[in-house]
């Protein structure tokens, strides 16, 4: 979500020039500069200057300040200029990692803005601290093309497959309507479900692709916290980079992203085969009659088909418009052996760290990552217009 840097340049000599002449103020973000922040958040994403309200400060401190594993060192971080004012900052979660069987705390880079030109030395600076950090691992996963210059600048890589989202259409007349309401809100309160219904009734009548097929053997059922955790541990233990949750941390980041009702409700469904073994497991949110925003997509090493079918196969029965989710190599041969499936670039996948076995891992796409460790499910992407 660094969208507030899309028209800011990377630094010039002259700019490299006023940075090294100012003088450098980076610092962790303090509960007492949320006010400032929230400010700034609403002018470099909300294109309004305004002052924060108050459901905007208690997100930012739930998510941003009382996370699990939360300390200074891996937190948030602002820049304040020559006269003591916020004008860059850089909101962050720590995340606990697995990388080759040796637990580590990751960051997770969210929000990136800026004041403004006013503000591109900050921006700079903020980059430059992340940099000599040496970090064992930090990533966004919505990065703008500005952002993901800076994070290249950093010596960080960009991640192609998981900068990509797919989307399955099943319902196109619905599936459509999200564009509609996007680029014309007030059509929300237009009578369009009968029409779009029977429209969608013919398409999948003459056009089958729109219906996924049924996998034979499997089913599946409503799956339990606990359940999703166990699963997790199993299925993404053959990954050399993997989220390292503890209970505690899968129930916080849970809860938090349940509050993101602009998503729908989070849900979870595991799948049996026909000898009643899990062999895999998916988080979404969903709004009834509309789209499934999918998070996590788990399952074990060779029934990927198996699970991204019978995933496929729920959503279309129980109504949804369409799915989508952000693309993981390990899944894309089972993707794109569905019909009605399309990519787009949704934001660069960045990364950045000192291992170079880390780096290693992620080229030959040993790597799990996405979902609950991502800013997908955040409020800050959806609400506080």
């Amino acid at each position: 979500m660094n969208q507030s840097l899309d028209k800011m340049p990377l630094l010039d000599n002259t700019s490299l020039a006023s940075l090294h002449a100012q003088p450098r103020s980076v610092r962790a973000m303090e509960a007492g500069d949320l006010q400032t922040v929230g400010r700034l958040f609403n002018k470099a994403f909300r294109n309004k200057v305004q002052e924060p309200g108050g459901d905007l400060l208690d997100y930012l401190d739930q998510v941003f300040l009382k996370p699990p594993g939360y300390s200074p060192e891996l937190g948030s971080i602002v820049h304040e200029n020559s006269k003591g004012q916020i004008d860059s900052a850089l909101l962050a979660m720590p995340m606990a990692f697995d990388i080759g069987g040796r637990r580590i705390a990751a960051r997770l880079l969210c929000a990136f803005m800026a004041d403004g030109r006013s503000g591109l030395v900050g921006a700079a600076q903020l980059t430059r601290a992340i940099r000599l950090s040496q970090p064992d691992l930090c990533f966004s996963d919505n990065a703008s093309p500005a952002s993901a210059d800076h994070w290249g600048a950093a010596g960080g890589m960009m991640l192609p497959i998981q900068s990509l989202e797919w989307q399955r259409i099943f319902r196109p007349s619905r599936a459509g309507l999200r564009e509609l309401q996007t680029k014309l809100p007030s059509s929300r309160h237009l009578p369009l479900g009968p029409l779009l219904g029977g429209i969608d009734s013919l398409a999948r009548r003459y056009f089958k692709a729109f219906t996924p097929p049924i996998p034979k053997g499997l089913v599946s059922q409503a799956a339990s916290l606990d359940e999703f955790f166990a699963h997790s541990r199993k299925m993404t233990e053959r990954f050399f980079i993997r989220p390292a949750w503890s209970r505690d941390d899968l129930a916080w980041l849970m809860e938090t992203a349940s509050l993101n009702r602009t998503l729908g409700n989070l849900q979870c469904r595991t799948i049996f085969d026909a000898k009643g073994e899990t062999v895999g497991c998916y988080l979404f949110f969903g709004q009834q009659g509309g789209w499934a925003h999918v998070l996590n997509i788990l399952c074990l090493e060779d029934r990927e088909f198996d699970v991204v079918g019978q995933m496929f196969a729920d959503l279309d029965a129980n109504g949804y418009a369409a799915a989508h989710g952000m693309a993981q190599p390990f899944l894309m041969n089972a993707l794109m052996r569905q019909r009605q499936m399309s990519f787009r670039h949704r934001g660069y996948f960045c990364m950045l760290t000192r291992h170079r076995e880390v780096n290693e891992a992620a080229i030959r796409h040993d790597i799990f990552v996405g979902g609950l460790a991502s800013e997908s499910w955040s409020r800050l992407l959806t609400d506080f217009r």
